[in-house]
């Protein structure tokens, strides 16, 4: 007879009923709600990890009965050579496993598979062990001798936290495919500096404001931020203020209630609602008329709000992020924004620099959105002749990273050779040629404009090589990287698209 804690076993077959075991094998048999259920993914993998077969027997004969896919090791070689040919979820293992310690197997196997749920066993318990097993990533600690179904329970909560954090990294896997930080193109310090600040924020439930100029990419930061926050398994919903007419816009914000008006057949759940759980992300909001200014207040102090035709309120719980292309402060003076929901709004504000004050980043960007059509599009361009370049990286862009993205996906579509040439790069509108300011600026400005322009052509003629740079402009490198530093320019750019 085999015995570890309050397991015995006669048969292997089944445990004996003899010796008052009656009842446990009834609790061992019987499912113990949702947490032990194998699942629709099928049977969870569990690695049992004991020198003692008897007992690796045993609980195998238990585990199955769930059902679990159990595969058994007597010895920490044994257990790393079963995770190096298969993924489990979860692995019971020994705290004394001979001349073997446990929690040292336990690092081995966790650095062979991350994410690998552990629960150490043993009949020695400390708080002092129990505490570091805990603090070097054990799952659960349990002590010998413990209750059949208390086992079965901890093991079934391992399974379901290792599937429901599997199941929280694929999704955000296919989100952040498109929007997490590090897909965010940029080489630029101002614009490192902006996403520090969003990786901050995210981890907080405050209201944001996203200010910036159109086209900066206000949208695809509130986007980074949601997938980043506490919330990104929930609804991302974004809301153009500018882009509704105002009769329309109250209801597509707070929705109605069935015979609100005429037509309305039905009850509509607004944006408000749509975001439950998640982000709503209302942009431009300097557009948004007075009168809904004031009903929006009451969302942001109350959290809830009527809507049309409603009598009774809607509680919400969602995170707001504003986004605007406007100076709030302007129009709060002005008398066209509230300033009661301006300090509502602007409790984390969030400043998008400009494309070109990113003067670093243009040919980053450049070249990634050229990757980017001509995988869309199947077509074998890889680059930019260095005229097309210096002609990119010269421009002021006022509609920014949405402009330069519409300028390379046309200069791809109509491209017929592998590098595109300057007479590609269409800037402006297509009809008209690029304006060029007749304003008068200060010295100073126009010294600072002539000497990026200079480090531009210089970088262009010899593809990025600093100290050919350097040489030619008659700068020690120190002084030129300073000078790069100042316009925001990588060398990088110039080598990547030469």
């Amino acid at each position: 007879m085999y015995e570890w804690g309050r397991f015995r076993i006669r048969d292997r077959r089944r445990p004996s009923a003899p010796e008052g075991s009656n009842a446990m094998s009834r609790e061992l048999e019987k499912p113990h709600g949702k947490l032990s259920e194998a699942g629709s993914k099928g049977p969870a993998r569990v690695l049992l990890v004991d020198d003692d077969r008897g007992i690796l027997e045993l609980l195998k004969l238990h585990l199955e009965a769930v059902p679990y896919a159990v595969t058994l090791a007597q010895s920490g070689e044994e257990a790393l050579a079963a995770v190096s040919g298969g993924v489990f979820e979860v692995a019971i293992v020994d705290l004394r496993l001979g001349e073997e310690d446990g929690i040292e197997v336990m690092e081995r196997l966790q650095a062979h598979q991350p994410g690998l749920e552990v629960i150490i066993a043993t009949a020695h318990a400390t708080i002092e062990s129990a505490v570091a097993a805990t603090k070097r990533g054990a799952f659960d600690y349990v002590t010998k001798p413990f209750a059949a179904g208390e086992f079965l329970h901890r093991v079934a909560r391992a399974v379901e936290a290792w599937r429901l954090r599997h199941e929280v990294e694929e999704l955000r896997t296919v989100v952040q495919a498109r929007y997490e930080f590090d897909n965010i193109v940029t080489g630029s310090e101002v614009m490192r500096q902006v996403l520090q600040q969003v990786g901050q924020i995210a981890g907080t439930e405050s209201t944001v404001c996203i200010y910036g100029e159109s086209g900066t990419g206000k949208e695809l930061v509130a986007k980074a931020l949601h997938v980043a926050s506490r919330r990104a398994l929930g609804p991302f919903v974004a809301l153009n203020c500018g882009a509704i007419p105002e009769g329309l816009l109250e209801n597509e914000l707070f929705g109605h209630a069935r015979g609100a008006y005429t037509g309305a057949d039905r009850q509509k759940k607004g944006f408000l609602q749509q975001a439950e759980g998640g982000t709503l992300l209302l942009d431009e909001i300097g557009e948004l008329p007075a009168s809904l200014q004031v009903k929006f207040l009451r969302v942001l102090e109350e959290r809830e709000f009527y809507p049309l035709g409603a009598t009774q309120a809607v509680k919400v719980n969602i995170r707001l992020v504003a986004a605007t292309n406007q100076d709030l402060t302007k129009l709060v003076g002005q008398g066209k924004f509230r300033e009661d929901l301006y300090y509502r709004l602007h409790v984390l504000p969030i400043f998008l620099p400009p494309l070109r004050e990113r003067g670093g980043d243009i040919g980053l960007l450049a070249q990634h959105f050229l990757q980017r059509w001509g995988q869309e599009l199947k077509k074998e361009v890889r680059g930019f002749t260095p005229e097309a370049l210096q002609r990119l990286l010269m421009y002021e862009w006022p509609g920014n990273v949405r402009e330069l993205a519409n300028v390379v996906e046309r200069a791809v579509v109509l491209a017929t050779t592998a590098l595109i040439p300057a007479e590609g790069i269409v800037l402006g509108r297509p009809d008209t040629p690029v304006a060029v300011s007749s304003g008068v600026t200060t010295l100073r400005e126009a010294r600072e404009k002539f000497e990026r322009k200079y480090l531009i052509q210089v970088l262009t003629t010899v593809k990025g090589n600093v100290s050919r740079a350097a040489e030619l402009a008659g700068k020690d490198r120190a002084e030129f990287y300073r000078l790069l530093r100042k316009h925001t320019l990588l060398p990088t750019a110039f080598k990547a698209t030469a």
